[in-house]
């Protein structure tokens, strides 16, 4: 390799024709695909890739359908994504870009705040501006990984530790309250201790890896003081944050409801605390890529604003 491939800092250069190949192999699935999409030959993206992998001294793509990036690929093709948003950017300060075409900002929310408190941040945006959205729901504990994987500009996540390239802002914290109806808690609680009763009493989840209602049986005080145990294993997996709560309210199960979600049916009676006084705090934070991109910094402001006022300190 000489020094002019080398840029003359001792690391390779990065051709974009070559990071955007890589993307368009990722995006499309196939190597087949991404020729079609790029308008070339399939050899010519093969070509492209392995010379990206000899630049790199890494293995960028798993040759599996659909085509997967590995770790190292995932590190380029979030650079080609922002490379991607920087264009865009740019045309649009320039004036390049077609009348009317929307800047676009993917983000990866969790259902509870999509549900509760995240959309009125999109209400605060200004008026007639040409910015659309790409929402990726996702639990806080994974979006993260959209992030790390490149397929998303930003996300709330539980994670206060930045992924690469990205920076973190805490957003505050979302409470659950364990909740059931009047008539689930006569039927299937009473009489027993909670710890018990809750093991064995149908209880909802979001989905399979959804553990918030176990931890919170395992906290609770009982026989076993050594964290084992969890909820029963009589449960309904219900992947929607509004389902979720209607559900509980239907007595099929008790669940943990965000507090937006619980309050107006514990002041009707619909609901009843498991335990007053006793709540589950899950930290989020606002986690972007490092860009000087305004329709990121104006999306950033209106979430952090609205979380504010809707969140816990």
């Amino acid at each position: 390799m000489t020094d002019d491939e080398f840029g003359g800092t001792g690391l390779p250069d990065l051709p974009l024709d070559q990071v955007r190949t890589l993307l368009a192999v990722v995006d499309e699935g196939t190597f087949d695909a991404a020729a079609a999409a790029l308008n070339v030959t399939p050899s010519a993206v093969s070509q492209r890739v392995k010379a990206l992998e000899q630049r790199t001294g890494r293995v960028l793509l798993m040759r599996t359908k659909p085509v997967r990036p590995t770790e190292s690929g995932e590190v380029l093709v979030r650079l080609a994504r922002q490379l991607a948003r920087l264009e865009r950017d740019a045309f649009a300060e320039l004036g390049l870009t077609r009348d009317g075409e929307p800047a676009r900002v993917s983000v990866a929310v969790n259902a509870d705040s999509l549900a509760t408190w995240f959309l009125g941040a999109l209400t605060r945006l200004p008026r007639g501006a040409a910015l659309g959205f790409e929402l990726y729901r996702e639990g806080e504990d994974h979006t993260a990984t959209l992030l790390r994987e490149g397929l998303v500009m930003a996300a709330v996540t539980s994670s206060p530790d930045p992924v690469p390239g990205c920076s973190v802002r805490p957003l505050g914290r979302m409470r659950y309250v364990p909740v059931a109806t009047p008539g689930f808690v006569e039927r299937e609680l009473r009489g027993r201790p909670l710890r018990d009763a809750l093991s064995v009493a149908p209880v909802i989840a979001f989905d399979r890896r959804d553990d918030v209602q176990d931890d919170f049986v395992r906290r609770l005080p009982g026989e076993h003081g050594d964290g084992s145990g969890g909820a029963s294993g009589l449960r309904h997996y219900v992947p929607s944050s509004e389902g979720f709560a209607a559900c509980v309210a239907a007595g099929l199960g008790w669940g943990l409801v965000p507090e937006a979600q619980a309050d107006p049916l514990l002041a009707t009676g619909q609901l009843v605390t498991l335990l007053p006084g006793r709540t589950v705090d899950v930290p989020l934070y606002w986690q972007q890529w490092k860009l000087d991109s305004p329709a990121l910094a104006t999306l950033a402001d209106a979430v952090v604003t609205t979380a504010a006022e809707s969140l816990r300190n």
